[in-house]
């Protein structure tokens, strides 16, 4: 989705020395302010605390292995067909210096040898839950089998988050930032 396809037209200069503060961060981290933070932000201030702590727990909450935590999302993300979310995660894989095959294989998670019967199982009760929004008795028994209660409830916690994310960005036309490329022209 083109940058010019935003419904609401980012606002590049914040008002509010958290506001800037703020943006001046996710620059630093990023290279570039998101376009989620310039559309919704400076209009509701008020979300920047909610989600500096849904992004501090996502950062520093979640046990899973990085490499199935960026699994979870990207599948969501993909489903739901939200670009930004797609290139972010993929970028995050790319900055923590994982590696982005599994993520190439993604479509075929559940045939391609690469994936485990642990990752086969998470990533099944992610789809069939953005799908269908429930999962089935089979779906949840094989979760259960290769995870953790804690585990459980983080897989479902990154799905309904990522789920959340997807659906700011889509019904307001933000697409991928590029985040792929600056992560990769910052990795060595």
């Amino acid at each position: 989705m083109a940058a010019s396809t935003v419904r609401l037209k980012p606002i590049e200069k914040p008002t509010g020395l958290a506001m800037r503060f703020a943006f001046w961060g996710t620059r630093r981290q990023f290279k570039k302010v998101m376009t989620p933070m310039k559309v919704l932000y400076p209009r509701v201030p008020e979300m920047l605390k909610l989600s500096y702590e849904v992004q501090k727990f996502e950062t520093r909450g979640i046990r899973l292995n990085p490499e199935l935590h960026y699994l979870i999302v990207a599948l969501t993300s993909r489903i739901n067909g939200c670009d930004f979310c797609s290139d972010l995660a993929r970028s995050m894989v790319i900055r923590e210096r994982l590696s982005e095959m599994k993520l190439d294989a993604l479509a075929d998670y559940r045939t391609n040898p690469i994936f485990s019967e642990r990752e086969r199982a998470a990533l099944n009760y992610v789809e069939e839950a953005t799908r269908n929004k429930r999962v089935s008795e089979e779906t949840f028994a094989a979760l259960r089998k290769n995870f953790t209660e804690r585990e459980i409830v983080e897989i479902t916690w990154l799905n309904a988050i990522e789920n959340y994310y997807n659906l700011i960005n889509l019904p307001l036309g933000i697409g991928s930032d590029g985040f792929c490329a600056l992560a990769r022209a910052a990795t060595p």
